[in-house]
């Protein structure tokens, strides 16, 4: 399979929008992600303009996704600063459809959260993943995440934190 990994630009909200809504349909949503399809799809369109133009070149925060060669968006990562840690990044939304899984999107859309945290000045890549999401689990470790011994509780119960050391930028 061929597709391409980018940073969305702030024009392309719809897409964004669709993305997040599909992952919310994902049979382990609830424990994946901190919001619902319905709160989502509720949300006005100035939401999603604003989420886009922040995560998009020249804003605070990084979303990269997967684009198939049919111009289909299959998956998608953001980088944001870690408020609880000045030195790391945190890696929110990581959402591969069904389908997909299994063939580096995963691994391309985190080197790509890792090249965009490293250029940043950040050490590290963080993330949180759900006691027991076991399929997210795996996929992160494969892709050089390590848990740090840290749980967090939050609505959807207790999460494990994972970090991914990065290599500093050469620019």
């Amino acid at each position: 399979m061929t597709f391409e990994v980018r940073r969305i630009r702030a024009h392309e909200w719809r897409e964004v929008k669709a993305l997040r809504l599909r992952g919310l349909q994902d049979p382990v949503a609830q424990i994946a992600f901190l919001d619902t399809y319905e709160n989502a799809s509720a949300r006005p369109d100035e939401f999603w303009e604003t989420r886009s133009e922040q995560a998009s070149v020249g804003g605070p925060n990084a979303q990269f996704v997967t684009v198939g060669e049919n111009g289909e968006w299959f998956g998608s990562a953001t980088a944001v600063p870690n408020r609880s840690d000045e030195r790391a990044a945190l890696v929110v939304g990581v959402y591969v459809a069904e389908g997909h899984r299994g063939a580096g999107a995963i691994e391309a859309l985190f080197d790509e959260c890792a090249a965009w945290a490293a250029e940043q000045g950040y050490a590290t890549l963080t993330l949180e993943v759900h006691v027991d999401n076991l399929r997210a689990q795996a996929a992160y470790e494969r892709c050089g995440f390590v848990r740090t011994g840290e749980i967090t509780e939050l609505e959807n119960g207790r999460e494990y934190v994972m970090a991914r050391p990065l290599v500093p930028s050469a620019r």
